[in-house]
């Protein structure tokens, strides 16, 4: 077990060094020595985990999707609004995040390592998916076109906050985002009870931190 526990905190600690590589020198400047520098771990540690510069690329990207602030709503359309708007909030902060971008975006790389947005775009098909059994999505929407339509904005709305403000208006454009796309796919119940402001990532974060800190931690017999 407690090698187990080890051996999870040395992969992370490499996946989170070569984020913070890639995300400052991209895929093809990043060398593995300054990865493991960063680690502060043995070659032998890392290859044991990542066997090449693509597999630690591969490594990060699918790092991207994790469901630590996913929190269970009783409209299946906020669940995803509110997975939207934690990642609008957490991205200028988060180098997993930042690095999974920036690597996604790499053409030439994608050949190699792939990219975030197919994972990305089965996670929202599937929560309209649910959606839509349970009501809250118009008949007519196609959950996997609007997510792929979605997706799309989102890369666009992404990229221009970079540019135009590095990153500190991301929260309001995602949530111009949602109230320009959720008209257009939720029944009238569902969509005038959703929450979509601009600080709604940072308020759902916040709730899920709380209740961590707020759960006992086991203690041994």
């Amino acid at each position: 077990m407690v090698r187990q526990e080890r051996a999870i905190r040395t992969r992370r600690a490499v996946v989170e060094a070569a984020a913070a590589v890639f995300a400052e020198r991209g895929y093809t400047a990043a060398t593995i020595a300054e990865i493991l520098e960063r680690a502060g771990v043995t070659k032998g540690a890392l290859y044991f985990h990542f066997d090449s510069k693509e597999a630690l690329a591969r490594g990060v990207i699918n790092a991207q999707i994790s469901d630590d602030y996913w929190v269970p709503r009783e409209l299946k359309l906020q669940e995803w609004v509110d997975i939207g708007m934690t990642l609008a909030h957490r991205i200028p902060k988060e180098v997993i995040l930042l690095a999974g971008i920036r690597l996604s975006a790499d053409i030439q790389g994608r050949s190699l390592f792939g990219s975030a947005w197919p994972a990305w775009t089965q996670l929202v098909t599937d929560k309209l998916v649910e959606a839509k059994a349970r009501g809250e999505v118009l008949p007519h929407v196609t959950p996997r076109e609007t997510a792929e339509c979605f997706l799309g904005a989102w890369i666009g709305t992404q990229f221009m906050s970079e540019v135009v403000s590095d990153w500190t208006d991301l929260n309001d454009r995602i949530s111009v985002l949602y109230n320009h796309v959720l008209p257009a796919i939720a029944t009238p119940a569902a969509l005038i009870r959703l929450d979509t402001a601009p600080d709604r990532g940072a308020r759902v974060v916040e709730e899920v931190e709380r209740q961590q800190r707020e759960s006992p931690v086991p203690t041994e017999a």
